[in-house]
């Protein structure tokens, strides 16, 4: 069976120094921030390329035709995307 140690001193010391809310958290929303900014920017690449190929490659489709739906979408997305709401913390 299983050892239950008792706390040691350092432990409970330890416990007593932290304070809820006091860790900086600067590289965690960084991170949060890139993530983000990966994902919408990597989605529209996605969609903008996969309405390229399906308007190209469908029968009867041309080339032109998929390429500049493609752009219209890859434009729009980008005025939707660039623009957000402001940080709020």
């Amino acid at each position: 069976m299983a050892d239950h140690h008792a706390p040691t001193e350092a432990a409970d010391h330890d416990a007593d120094a932290y304070v809820h809310g006091m860790m900086p958290i600067e590289e965690q929303a960084a991170t949060w921030a890139l993530v983000q900014g990966l994902f919408k920017w990597g989605s529209l690449a996605i969609a903008a390329s996969l309405l390229f190929l399906v308007i190209w490659f469908q029968p009867g489709g041309s080339f032109f035709g998929g390429l500049i739906a493609g752009v219209v979408v890859a434009v729009a997305g980008w005025f939707f995307l660039k623009g957000g709401k402001a940080a709020s913390h």
